[in-house]
């Protein structure tokens, strides 16, 4: 039986589809996890270890002592893991992509760097080190910009600012949200981009020898000009002409490349405008969220299946082909309107009898705390949909969306002064 370790986010969206595929393809899981073995759920897996992802050095050499016999592959279920996955892999001689390579992608100042020194199309940055006055910059920049965390994920940490006095706002909140979520904030600094006007759009690929096989180029349909980025829509196939979707594959590829990224999926986004493409980010991991379900018809198999097979001998023939066919797909991250405590929804019914929907999944929990980007990286949920033509898988998901009433209550009640005690 082959075995692999899976890395299992604490919040992660897609750890029971990738305990679900490995199991289908008769796999043996190793799990860790990080966080307490105590608190996490079972899978019926056997003890999870307990690791610290963001200190992969560390936790490679617990990984190397606890494990018993020997791994066939380790897999990241989300970017909080693909650095301690690429590590591991090096150091068992395993299938993967090189450590440095992960750490420079997942870095957006070096990636930036990397962009700029290989003669991508890249908008001008700059490092804005931790305690640094960012005043000092303003008569170098070029309003808007958008001031970035370096390392987070899900347009967390991301703000458009237009003028000096945004950019003052945005730089000391991006600075309060990743000194929250990154133990090495106060070495990374920010960066601060010119913004990029044009359409976004996402390609969901995998790597084998350096060679990138698209599987899915997402359209998203709704505009993303900030002040926040959160994402809702992604489409596929994508309503691009053809050549045009050729040239993203191509420059996706090239950067692949020129990273050392040459192993597993790859999930890019880009922009497009009339000066060409931008690459925004690529990462070296799939899809987020549950979005990865809106391609299980169109590859034959789940996504996380067609990840886990190289890994344990069982490669897929033509993944290409598979993902040209069976008309169009389409997913809507369900944004989170506002800050506070999720009590419930109204309307499920209603948004699942939608023609052309095909599910929906509801992830927030009674009783969670939930933000919207800057702040928060998650989703009251997801809908899918699927159709012949991409406006109509799109048009059916926006008209599920509107059925949808979340209950959203402020986390601290406002108190009626004439109640009040004195």
């Amino acid at each position: 039986m082959k075995r692999v370790l899976l890395l299992l986010p604490t919040t992660g969206y897609r750890n029971n589809d990738f305990v679900a595929a490995a199991r289908k393809l008769g796999v043996e899981i190793v799990a860790g996890a990080n966080y307490c073995h105590r608190l996490a759920p079972s899978w019926g897996l056997p003890p999870i270890m307990a690791l610290h992802f963001d200190q992969p050095e560390q936790a490679a050499d617990s990984v190397l002592r606890e494990i018993g016999g020997t791994l066939d592959g380790v897999l990241a279920v989300d970017d909080s893991g693909v650095e301690l996955a690429a590590l591991l892999s090096e150091r068992l001689g395993l299938p993967g992509n090189p450590a440095h390579a992960v750490r420079r992608v997942r870095d957006k100042l070096a990636f930036r760097r990397l962009l700029q020194e290989r003669e991508f199309l890249c908008p001008e940055f700059h490092h804005l080190p931790t305690g640094a006055d960012p005043r000092k910059l303003v008569p170098d920049l070029k309003f808007p910009v958008v001031v970035k965390a370096r390392r987070l994920s899900g347009s967390r940490g991301v703000i458009r600012a237009d003028d000096s006095e945004e950019l003052l706002r945005a730089v000391n909140r991006v600075r309060a949200i990743q000194s929250r979520a990154d133990r090495d904030a106060q070495e990374l600094g920010l960066i601060i981009e010119d913004f990029i006007p044009g359409w976004e759009y996402a390609l969901e690929g995998t790597l084998e020898r350096g060679e990138l096989t698209t599987l899915a180029l997402f359209d998203k349909p709704d505009p993303l000009d900030g002040p926040y980025f959160e994402e809702t829509l992604y489409v596929t196939p994508s309503r691009l002409p053809g050549a045009l979707q050729e040239r993203i594959h191509r420059e996706v590829a090239r950067a692949c490349g020129v990273a050392g990224l040459a192993a597993g999926p790859v999930h890019a986004e880009v922009r497009v405008n009339e000066h060409g493409i931008w690459l925004l980010e690529i990462a070296a991991r799939s899809i987020g969220g549950l979005c990865g379900r809106v391609l299980t018809h169109s590859l034959g198999m789940s996504l996380e299946e067609l990840i886990l097979r190289p890994l344990v001998g069982k490669p897929v023939a033509r993944p290409l082909a598979l993902a040209r066919e069976g008309g169009s797909a389409g997913v809507m991250m369900v944004p989170i309107p506002r800050r506070g405590i999720y009590h419930g929804l109204e309307g499920l019914a209603a948004a699942q009898s939608v023609p052309g929907v095909t599910g929906v999944t509801i992830t927030a929990e009674p009783g969670q705390i939930v933000a919207p980007p800057p702040d928060g990286a998650s989703y009251l949920g997801f809908i899918f949909a699927r159709a012949l033509i991409p406006a109509d898988a799109e048009t059916a998901l926006r008209i599920a969306h509107r059925s949808l009433n979340f209950d959203i209550r402020p986390e601290y009640p406002a108190v009626d002064a004439r109640r009040a005690p004195h």
